[in-house]
């Protein structure tokens, strides 16, 4: 599971410390103790779920989630995490695009079956750790994938950016958010490492199956379409 990836955006460190500890069984974790340096991460569109907090420094989880919806149009799951338990605070809160919403304090295990719970709904989490699109079946326990019932053999980043792909179908995805994604905002690798494991994967899925659902759009970036998958 460690494929999907959470953004934390909590202004309490140890609190912080503590989110990430809870959810590394389900995914790589990104921190962020600021609401501006938060929105901006949010706005790179890589992240499977956010966990945000409302009282933060700059700009508040409100007005994070305001602008992810209406100006950045993003559909990422949201859970708020805050001390604001009013019953007008929640409303407030799924008014503006949240998808669950939990108080503080609160239990480790609530926790992860709500983010487990937005992780299914979105399509992002199987009940059994798997994902499927098409002919497509990836196990994220043992990262096996199948294409038409046959094993197709992949390398970390190249079932890496498999995931991404079926995690996200028929939705253009950047050079851009494949390199944060897979390789992190502040990695020394050069961006053009992207073309190479996507021209690699991309040769192991028509040998394995004579499909192609990567279209390349030029200038843009990449879609996974399922039309073809189907």
């Amino acid at each position: 599971m460690k494929d999907l990836h959470i953004l934390i955006i909590e202004d309490d460190e140890d609190l912080a410390k503590s989110l990430q500890l809870f959810l590394d069984e389900i995914a790589q974790t990104t921190v962020s103790h600021d609401g501006f340096e938060g929105q901006m991460l949010g706005q790179e569109g890589i992240y499977d779920l956010v966990v945000l907090d409302l009282m933060l420094p700059q700009v508040s989880g409100y007005d994070i989630l305001k602008h992810w919806r209406t100006e950045d149009h993003l559909s990422m799951p949201v859970l708020i995490l805050t001390a604001k338990d009013t019953l007008d605070d929640k409303v407030h809160g799924f008014e503006l695009g949240a998808d669950d919403y939990l108080t503080k304090p609160f239990h480790r295990e609530e926790l992860l079956m709500r983010v487990k719970a937005l992780l299914k709904r979105s399509g992002h989490l199987g009940d059994d750790n798997t994902l499927s699109v098409g002919p497509f079946k990836v196990n994220l326990s043992n990262r096996i994938v199948e294409v038409n019932d046959q094993e197709l053999s992949l390398n970390g980043k190249e079932f890496d950016l498999l995931v991404y792909f079926i995690q996200n179908p028929d939705t253009i995805i950047t050079k851009d958010q494949i390199f944060d994604r897979l390789w992190g905002f502040e990695s020394e690798t050069a961006i053009s490492v992207v073309e190479v494991y996507m021209s690699n994967l991309r040769k192991k899925i028509k040998q394995s199956s004579s499909l192609q659902p990567i279209k390349t759009l030029r200038n843009i970036g990449y879609m996974f379409e399922t039309e073809e998958s189907d």
